[in-house]
């Protein structure tokens, strides 16, 4: 069941000399507690960050450039060896993931790629890190549509021991995420080893799911190995789904928004055949980056869901019911980052956050050594 919220925040921020952040929530959930915010380094147009190492993660930009940041020296290192991306309003260089393995560590990057015909589509590359470039570097996936549009590419993440997952956004056409012969508008799957299994009768063999329109957020919830999501919708209906394998979550059929001249799109309910989500903003947030909190550094956030929001400049903090259904929430840490663009929690707890702006940057959150936390 899908629950209809509207936003706002209930936070108070008071910031002191020390350099501490003082939070006094107006919820007998989240407890007053002081947490520090280190700027870690300011990075042009940011949209994904992931962990490399205990103290080293990787930023991309959206014009074209990966960068190596060092969280205790407070550093920055180019990457060198990226594949080529196309930026453009909404494209460019977009997410990253890294795959650890034996034999070193494996970067998949996902872009906005120029063809031939000087249209854009969506790309997968990986490559191998070593030292500061990436080597052996091949496109992996290279999806089957593309236009001259500059909206909508998605270019989410998410691995698991043998698959890597991605996000598509539907490319500014809506009628793609009904096409299960088109990449736009869907979650695809893509073997880590080995080549694709043949898909759904009638379905491109990479496509896990179809009905969708933007989708920014992709993650796995470890303690039940489900595959989560959230999407922009138009006017109103920003979306969170559990992505299930040939699944349709309805997008343009089924929408919960309304067109931005006025009027629905399609139904406000879904039928059989079509899954419904689990819960929706109205007005929109602009979600953006996706992670679940299960370190320790945080108790009050354990086990929750922590969502950027472009529009609203916070994380939105999902409480999870019994049955494991997001039930209510609460944006934190308003006008603290700007537009929060990507979200992502390290082994020890900390937070990292970056913002998706031309005076950006990398933050980290973290709670210094004080007794008697209440």
């Amino acid at each position: 069941m899908w629950k209809r919220i509207f936003t706002g925040s209930i936070f108070i921020v008071i910031l002191n000399i020390s350099g501490l952040l003082d939070y006094k929530a107006a919820s007998e959930e989240i407890n007053t507690s002081k947490i520090k915010i280190e700027k870690i380094g300011p990075v042009y147009l940011p949209w994904g960050v992931a962990v490399l190492t205990p103290y080293e993660v990787l930023v991309t930009t959206k014009i074209g450039k990966l960068f190596l940041f060092n969280l205790d020296t407070k550093t920055k290192t180019l990457i060198t060896g990226i594949p080529r991306s196309a930026f453009y309003r909404q494209g460019g260089l977009l997410d990253v993931a890294v795959k650890k393995r034996k034999d070193g560590d494996y970067i998949f990057l996902c872009y906005s790629k120029l063809t031939a015909s000087e249209n854009l589509t969506v790309a997968i590359s990986k490559s191998k890190l070593s030292g500061n470039k990436l080597i052996k570097t091949q496109d992996i996936f290279i999806s089957n549509y593309s236009s001259k549009s500059g909206v909508h590419f998605g270019c989410r993440l998410a691995l698991n021991d043998i698959h890597l997952f991605a996000s598509l956004g539907d490319r500014g056409d809506r009628n793609n995420a009904q096409n299960p012969n088109n990449h736009p508008g869907s979650i695809i799957k893509i073997p880590l080893y080995g080549k694709a299994k043949t898909g759904n009768l009638g379905w491109l063999s990479e496509i896990y799911s179809i009905g969708h329109r933007n989708p920014q957020g992709l993650h796995f919830q470890k303690s039940t190995g489900q595959l989560w999501s959230h999407e922009h919708g138009p006017r109103g209906g920003d979306e969170i789904n559990i992505i299930n394998k040939y699944n349709n979550y309805g997008w343009p059929k089924i929408s919960y928004g309304k067109e931005y001249i006025g009027g629905n799109i399609g139904l406000n309910y879904s039928p059989e055949g079509f899954t419904d989500p689990i819960w929706i903003w109205t007005p929109s947030i602009a979600p953006s980056g996706l992670t679940f909190y299960e370190g320790k550094m945080f108790k009050e956030f354990y086990g929750k869901l922590l969502i950027g929001a472009l529009k609203y400049r916070c994380i939105y903090l999902i409480s999870l019911s019994s049955d494991n259904q997001p039930e209510k929430e609460e944006c934190i840490f308003k006008n603290i980052f700007g537009r929060v663009r990507d979200i992502e929690v390290m082994a020890d707890g900390s937070i990292l956050v970056i913002n998706d702006e031309k005076n950006g940057h990398l933050f980290r959150l973290s709670r210094p050594h004080i007794t008697n936390l209440n």
